[in-house]
């Protein structure tokens, strides 16, 4: 049973507690200094920071074991945009979409 038992993770993270805590505390300057018109944080935007500030490259599923080990999920907008044209969107629907599929 001695040999059945677990030593611990298989590989530690690539990205630190500390280092995470650092990237938390500037990421609310990412989107608009890097040209990115709104502030979603799809894996890839998270991953390019990482990349930037600590030169660790990361695949999206190791980002999203990060995310989750620090208490992070998927969000997604409880509203729709006000920005959003309706008549534009059932346009799209009704005329793009069908030749689309």
């Amino acid at each position: 049973m001695d040999a059945l038992a677990s030593t611990g993770t298989a590989k530690l993270p690539k990205v630190s507690d500390g280092q995470f805590a650092e990237l938390e505390k500037e990421s609310a300057h990412w989107p608009a200094e890097h040209g990115w018109e709104d502030q979603r944080w799809p894996l890839a935007r998270v991953r390019a920071p990482i990349a930037w500030k600590l030169g660790i490259n990361c695949s999206s599923a190791a980002v999203l074991r990060l995310l989750h080990r620090h208490g992070w999920s998927w969000q997604s907008p409880a509203h729709r945009a006000l920005e959003r044209d309706e008549q534009t969107v059932g346009l799209r629907k009704k005329d793009v979409w069908p030749r689309a599929e």
